[in-house]
């Protein structure tokens, strides 16, 4: 019995131990767990620093074009497309007389901010002082109009031209202002008419106009 009882002792105190073992050890995992960071709070100590202000949510947008691209952009819609007559000053230039013929340079420049094109024949036609046309519309000189572009300040011109009243006996009158329509519009630009009497019916009577080419005249 004394031989049996003895190894029964020691097993128990075995057994004693090991539990004490392991409840230290649970305390000691429980203070370990306490003192190590969250996972949300490990996620913000190890981020990217956005205390300059470079944090991913003040990125561009995937996609998004750089503001210089932008700006192009913006310059080119700019400096597309024909002149309007609201973006042209229309003037007559000085008379230029040869062979019987009364030559006149019309001069439209471009008064925009932007680039635009001039392609063809201008309109043009006589009026009084109320307004009311006189004598038919020009007629057109042959040719092979070619695209004018037009820089800012730039100007483009069309030559006018008609047989000296004094020379041909047609029948006169003396405008008050000659309106000139920019090609393809429709609104005209009003340009006082300084140069006398024009022919407006009979013999010799007909006016023609060129197409517009670069610069003031010839």
């Amino acid at each position: 019995m004394a031989n049996t009882s003895q190894p029964m002792r020691r097993t128990a105190l075995l057994a004693s131990a090991v539990a004490l073992l392991g409840l230290l050890t649970a305390c000691g995992n429980e203070n370990a767990t306490s003192s190590t960071p969250r996972p949300t709070e490990a996620a913000r100590t190890t981020g990217p620093d956005t205390g300059s202000g470079s944090g991913t949510d003040t990125a561009p947008a995937v996609g998004a074009a750089p503001s210089d691209t932008a700006g192009s952009a913006s310059a080119s819609a700019r400096t597309d497309g024909r002149c309007h007559t609201s973006e042209l000053r229309a003037a007559v230039g000085r008379v230029d007389p040869g062979a019987g013929q009364r030559n006149f340079p019309v001069v439209l420049t471009n008064t925009s901010e932007r680039t635009c094109t001039l392609y063809g024949y201008p309109g043009a036609a006589f009026v009084d002082a109320s307004g009311g046309q006189l004598g038919p519309d020009p007629e057109r000189t042959p040719a092979s109009p070619e695209t004018v572009t037009l820089t800012p300040g730039r100007s483009a011109w069309a030559g006018l031209s008609f047989s000296s009243p004094q020379i041909s006996g047609a029948r006169t009158a003396t405008p008050a202002a000659l309106l000139v329509t920019p090609p393809d519009e429709r609104e005209p630009l009003e340009v006082k008419w300084t140069a006398g009497e024009v022919p407006v019916s009979g013999n010799a009577s007909s006016v023609s106009v060129t197409a517009l080419e670069a610069g003031t005249g010839p």
